[in-house]
């Protein structure tokens, strides 16, 4: 078997074997804690420009197939593990990990101590790193990964975006090209609001739970002007998750600015906002963001519902976060994150708008949040 390596920006350098595609990438070193869900992973596009450590020991146990994925491909720079399962056990497997990885042009490692690593990235915070099955200078990873550009700053959402509209079909686990094609869905009352969906990187299973709730729903890329959006008729905005760093999304936060203005406030449009897009409503509203040290990654991350003081376990994958310093006197945290006691949800106080900080849907992971995409449902009436 190939040797890989992994070198960080602080000199360290972990040597094990490689599986999946060969070649060399750089990205952000983050680890993540969930037991399950590794394709969810490997395939949400929040996770590009990342090279992503599992924590749990045993990787690739349970195989791949086309029903989980949550995105087209794999986003992902890298992936690290501490073992490789060579046997499959699961009768919806349709692929091996390795495989799957091989055939996308995937780079993983198996065989380092990824409690040593994680250990490090909780100490000193995420790393820039270099995976590479090609290069095995340790001097030379290094220094390549001291001169990566990290995420801090970098428009990674314009690599992740569609460039076309689309519509989610109730039923089909990925997105109907035609714009014209309405969901089978419908709520109790026969009424199915359409819900315009910005993508800056969406997983699937948000369009999957918007349509389960009863809604219509046409995705437009994120880069879409609020004109164009307004245009639609939406009853309700969605705004989706995706990667990397708010601040250099200038443009959307002016467009959030203006959908809350002319759809939420003079039409009483909902605008609900998910990871990235709660984060660009907090800079819409005038918040700033900053980089958390290492992140929030996992399938167990406990937060507290300020209105209703319940607990959720909670699905996140974020290295950014809102000032809840900064929000305006008009907007309150609505969800506090219990580990560190950052914002997890902010909501206007006189308007339809609300965004939380975690993934209400999940996949995979606890299903606690899910109340959140009928709260939506029910603000479109």
């Amino acid at each position: 078997m190939d040797i890989a390596k992994l070198a960080l920006e602080n000199g360290m350098v972990f040597t094990g074997r490689a599986f999946g595609a060969r070649g060399e990438v750089d990205g952000e070193v983050v680890f993540n804690t969930s037991m399950t869900g590794y394709q969810e992973i490997l395939t949400d596009p929040s996770y590009h420009g990342q090279i992503v450590t599992m924590t749990y020991p045993l990787i690739g146990n349970y195989g791949v197939n086309e029903q989980d994925a949550e995105s087209g491909k794999p986003w992902v720079r890298g992936f690290v593990i501490r073992e490789l399962s060579r046997l499959v056990s699961n009768y919806r497997a349709e692929d091996r990990l390795e495989e799957y990885l091989a055939r996308l042009g995937v780079l993983g490692i198996e065989g380092i101590d990824t409690r040593a690593l994680v250990r490090m990235t909780r100490v000193e915070g995420a790393l820039k790193g270099i995976l590479s099955t090609t290069d095995l200078d340790d001097y030379n990873l290094v220094a390549k990964a001291k001169a990566s550009p990290g995420l801090v700053g970098r428009d990674l959402v314009r690599e992740v975006m569609p460039d076309r509209v689309t519509t989610w079909d109730a039923g089909l686990d990925h997105i109907a090209a035609d714009p014209k094609v309405e969901t089978t869905s419908a709520s109790p009352s026969g009424r199915r609001p359409h819900v315009v969906a910005l993508d800056f990187g969406m997983k699937w299973n948000i369009p999957r739970h918007l349509v389960e709730s009863g809604c219509r729903v046409t995705v437009l890329p994120g880069s879409t002007p609020a004109e164009a959006i307004l245009e639609r008729t939406p009853d309700g905005v969605f705004i989706s998750n995706g990667p990397g760093d708010p601040r250099p999304l200038a443009d959307a936060t002016q467009t959030l600015r203006t959908l809350i203005k002319e759809g939420a406030e003079a039409h009483g449009i909902p605008i609900f906002g998910i990871c990235l897009g709660h984060q660009l409503l907090g800079q819409a509203f005038g918040a700033t963001t900053f980089k958390l040290k290492f992140g929030h990654r996992g399938a167990n991350h406990p937060v507290r519902n300020e209105r209703t003081g319940k607990i959720e376990i909670t699905t996140q994958n974020h290295g950014f976060a809102v000032d809840p310093a900064t929000l305006p006197a008009d907007v309150e945290p609505s969800h506090i994150n219990l580990n560190d006691q950052t914002l997890e949800g902010l909501h206007h106080k006189r308007l339809p708008v609300f965004g939380v900080q975690y993934h209400p849907e999940a996949s995979a992971g606890p299903h606690d949040s899910q109340y959140l995409f009928a709260e939506f449902r029910k603000m479109m009436g």
